[in-house]
């Protein structure tokens, strides 16, 4: 079973000036003219396909330096929060896992049939 997916995507050009265009060109490995397209054309997606501890350093990184920015669940497209709380057991839109293996969900037992077959995955606490 595979683990979604998740994004960091910057939702408003911000304010951070020249700190804001240092950490997105840092960020995506953009020049900083390109990165300031970037923040002009809000939203955009910065980070693409990645686990949940890189998408939170990354938006933990632009907020930091000004820049709004959110994780989404590249599956279910909820927002994770931005202190890495685990999301609220909402239904998740995946038709190849549970709701509960998404790492960024806050449920820890799962009932699903692979569960009670092999043993229970490792979820989240």
């Amino acid at each position: 079973m595979e683990s979604p997916a998740f994004a960091a995507e910057v939702t408003g050009p911000g304010n951070g000036g020249p700190q804001a265009l240092r950490a997105v060109a840092a960020v995506t490995g953009l020049s900083l003219w390109r990165s300031k397209l970037l923040l002009n054309s809000t939203p955009a997606t910065v980070l693409e396909d990645s686990s949940l501890g890189t998408a939170l350093a990354v938006t933990r990184r632009l907020t930091d330096a000004g820049v709004p920015a959110v994780v989404r669940c590249t599956v279910c497209a909820r927002t994770v929060p931005r202190e890495g709380t685990p999301l609220d057991p909402g239904p998740c839109a995946s038709r190849y896992w549970p709701t509960a293996h998404c790492e960024a969900n806050s449920l820890t037992t799962c009932d699903c049939s692979f569960c009670r077959t092999y043993g229970p995955l490792c979820l989240t606490p």
